[in-house]
């Protein structure tokens, strides 16, 4: 978590985690791909396969923690959506209930 607004809110990037995933599991099959004198084609064949698989496996890992990182200010601002919305309708439902009263007075 880095502090990147500059006004003291930490917040996590997630962004980059699929690139750093899939760049990372290819640099590893590179390297044993060489190191095991495999033939050119089917080295590129391992390569793109692995860099497919683990894109998507990054792919998921940056979905979960999104999902179970939320920021607490969206959060909050979600819970007072739900707040105003319910206020309204109370207030609206009491207008209602009001309007008669004050004909039957009158």
């Amino acid at each position: 978590m880095t502090d990147v607004t500059g006004k003291g809110e930490l917040f996590m990037k997630t962004r980059y985690i699929p690139a750093l995933v899939t760049l990372s599991a290819g640099l590893i099959a590179s390297i044993a791909g060489l190191w095991a004198g495999m033939e050119t084609l089917s080295f590129m064949k391992m390569l793109l396969l692995v860099l497919f698989i683990f894109y998507i496996l990054g792919s998921a890992v940056k979905l979960l923690i999104d999902i179970n990182f939320k920021e607490p200010e969206e959060e909050e601002a979600q819970v007072e959506e739900g707040e105003t919305e319910a206020a309204e309708v109370e207030a609206e439902g009491e207008e209602v209930l009001e309007e008669p009263e004050e004909s039957e007075e009158e």
